[in-house]
């Protein structure tokens, strides 16, 4: 199997990143980069910025630049720096990183973009338990490249604040169990998707447990397997399923699904993998790791519904 392939399959728990950077003034007045890196999986070309990108007085967010033509399309442009409370030095020759990711094709403009770098997410560290919880939270993980770290950005939250996505939850999604809640973990480094999936699925009934990457989620697991076996009750008295995204530091949700599955108690587990990389062409992934289920994260307000599906589906049969 050669290098390129490793990455197309399931559960290697690696990645591969492409790092840009973010020209700065340091205190001697020299340009500084500050570096940051998201999923090559998420880009579709990088293109030289047009001249005179700048936001209008009408933009719905500070650092929407309004769109620009791109062949068959019109792309929106954010200003990565802007948005992440950067003060860019502007120079010739910036660049436009294309993306596609949630269904969404946006661009983000920044000084510059250095090369791509396969990393595991083993090597990637979440953001301090502090830094996670904080509303505005837009890092979901550190990792080193050579003599500098580089900050993982949470672009889904971009996508988010200027309304490129749908979050609210449908009318007949809250609906109570009457039994008992159904109980549901939630794994998402992403703390703004984390809490908008938390307040839906609670809006909706469930009780939730959340982790914010997947090695912890795999600890709790094992754990909860433990309680089960001392309880001698099934997992699924303790548990109902569990929700995970695909792009997580330290174990991702490849992985975490494949040791779920290959686990005699713990299989029985539903898992639904929620993530922004879900396409057709992809699907194959989640289905080589034994998920239940795979879904796009644009479908935020529908998904509750979906998991009640799958959980009441698996318990009959």
């Amino acid at each position: 199997m050669n290098e390129k392939s490793i990455l197309l399959e399931s559960g290697t728990n690696e990645l591969e990143i492409i790092e840009m950077f973010l020209l700065e003034h340091g205190a001697d007045g020299a340009l500084e980069p500050q570096y940051f890196g998201v999923n090559v999986a998420k880009v579709l070309e990088i293109i030289e910025a047009p001249a005179h990108l700048e936001p209008s007085a009408s933009s719905t967010h500070p650092s929407f630049l309004g769109v620009i033509p791109l062949r068959d399309m019109v792309l929106p442009v954010v200003d990565l720096s802007i948005w992440l409370g950067v003060t860019r030095a502007p120079t010739p020759h910036e660049t436009v990183i294309v993306t596609e990711f949630n269904g969404v094709k946006s661009g983000f403009l920044v000084s510059g973009v250095t090369m791509i770098h396969r990393v595991g997410w083993a090597d990637v560290e979440p953001p301090s338990r502090m830094l996670a919880d904080l509303p505005g939270n837009c890092i979901t993980g550190t990792v080193r490249l050579g003599d500098h770290f580089s900050l993982l950005l949470d672009l889904e939250r971009a996508l988010v604040e200027l309304g490129a996505v749908n979050v609210d939850l449908p009318e007949h999604a809250v609906e109570k169990d009457a039994v008992r809640p159904l109980r549901i973990m939630l794994v998402d480094d992403s703390t703004s998707v984390r809490f908008l999936l938390k307040r839906n699925f609670e809006t909706a009934g469930f009780e939730v447990q959340a982790h914010n990457n997947g090695e912890d989620a795999w600890n709790s697991l094992v754990e909860l397997k433990a309680e089960a076996l001392l309880q001698k009750t099934p997992i699924t008295t303790l548990l109902d399923a569990v929700i995970s995204d695909v792009e997580m530091p330290r174990m991702d949700g490849y992985t975490l699904t494949r040791n779920i599955k290959a686990d005699s108690e713990l299989s029985q587990l539903p898992v639904v993998l929620f993530s922004s990389l879900i396409s057709p062409a992809l699907l194959h992934k989640g289905q080589s790791v034994g998920a239940d289920a795979q879904i796009t994260k644009p479908e935020f307000g529908g998904l509750t519904v979906q998991v009640r599906e799958i959980i009441e589906k698996k318990r009959a049969g």
